[in-house]
């Protein structure tokens, strides 16, 4: 059996809120998938980003901690990031390995930040990524809007090179079967 674990990326009180696209679909997908994970025996781990002394997503500000519609439960492994990518620097690569991590289901925000760096990232150290619809967000940008950004990444850059992007259904079953 594959070694999995959900990892719940930057969603924190600061940046989670109703301007994100497809919000309500968004909560309601990632808090099934960490009942579904806690209720299988399927480790969940969060990653926070901090962006340094002085800058509003920091350590000790209001709005770092993880949102809490998705709070870890105790016990659960919180890591700090101070990049994209929550693999360098962070301490969570390490710990994957020491558990035989093979794949990695990831949700969070930001789509064409973080989510971006954890996918191919995760991909490059050698885990299976698995990327369930509607568990990852971002907001409009410059260039596109927020639903053509996730739709870019997830339907388009991701798939079939970097991830499996599937149904909500069949990652909860996949989780349920771990």
């Amino acid at each position: 059996m594959m070694k999995t674990v959900l990892l719940v990326i930057d969603a924190q009180e600061l940046i989670t809120n109703d301007r994100l696209f497809a919000f309500d679909r968004y909560t309601e997908n990632v808090r099934a998938l960490i009942a579904a994970a806690r209720g299988n025996g399927v480790e969940v781990v969060y990653v926070r980003h901090d962006d340094g002394e002085g800058k509003p997503l920091s350590k000790g500000n209001a709005g770092f901690d993880v949102y809490s519609g998705f709070a870890p439960a105790a016990g659960e492994r919180v890591f700090d990031k101070y990049v994209n990518s929550p693999f360098r620097d962070s301490g969570l690569l390490e710990y994957l390995r020491e558990k035989d991590v093979k794949r990695l289901v990831v949700t969070g925000l930001q789509t064409d930040y973080c989510i971006d760096a954890t996918v191919k990232c995760g991909f490059e150290h050698g885990f299976e990524m698995i990327v369930p619809e509607y568990c990852n967000s971002t907001f409009d940008n410059d260039f596109m809007t927020a639903e053509q950004t996730y739709r870019y990444y997830n339907d388009f850059m991701w798939q079939n090179r970097y991830a499996r992007c599937m149904k909500m259904a069949e990652a909860l079953d996949m989780i349920r079967s771990k």
